[in-house]
């Protein structure tokens, strides 16, 4: 339509009508809405009183699954079905998962101790590996899901290890030279 000619086509043409529409009168009342759970009835136009963009006739809003269960009432937790994962231990049996995480602390410390103090760097990656150890066997048994955490406490336990062994006798090579002088 152009602009200072309301109503009028410029090519002349009048636009698509249904010949089985009632006529729209913009001064009439829309058509009340049906109640809930019933059907529109026929020859009614549902969408003149619905807002723009909601279902018409019991047919889904766009983006929606017409196949997704209903909500659940308000304030009920919604309830999802398993999806044939493994769920783990039984309910309320927790995961354990302390020794291979207390083990990677524990293995990271000794590495950072056996740069400075060899004494307390060797037991530290010692008990690193212990935890380790321990926190692979229940990976295993299923009590634990961490197994990289305990993986990381082996490796970080032995690193620490060797390197306080390492500082200990680099240590008592240095102070040697010191008191042959």
């Amino acid at each position: 339509m152009q602009p200072g000619y309301p109503g009028q086509d410029p090519y002349g043409q009048q636009p698509n009508q249904d010949p089985t529409a009632q006529p729209n009168d913009p001064y009439a009342q829309p058509p009340q809405a049906p109640q809930y759970g019933q059907q529109p009835q026929y020859g009614q136009q549902p969408t003149s009183g619905q807002p723009y963009g909601q279902p018409t006739s019991g047919q889904p809003a766009y983006g929606q699954d017409p196949y997704a269960q209903q909500q659940p009432p308000y304030g009920a937790a919604p309830q999802y079905p398993a999806a044939g994962y493994p769920t783990g231990p039984a309910q309320g049996q927790g995961q354990n998962n302390t020794m291979g995480l207390a083990g990677m602390i524990v293995g990271i410390a000794s590495i950072v101790l056996g740069l400075c103090c060899p004494l307390l760097g060797v037991p530290a990656g010692i008990v690193a590996v212990v935890l380790g150890v321990l926190g692979q066997k229940k990976v295993q048994a299923g009590e634990a899901n961490n197994a990289g955490q305990a993986r990381a406490a082996l490796i970080c336990g032995a690193v620490g290890v060797v390197v306080g062994i390492i500082s200990a006798i680099a240590g008592a090579a240095i102070n040697m030279n010191n008191f042959g002088a």
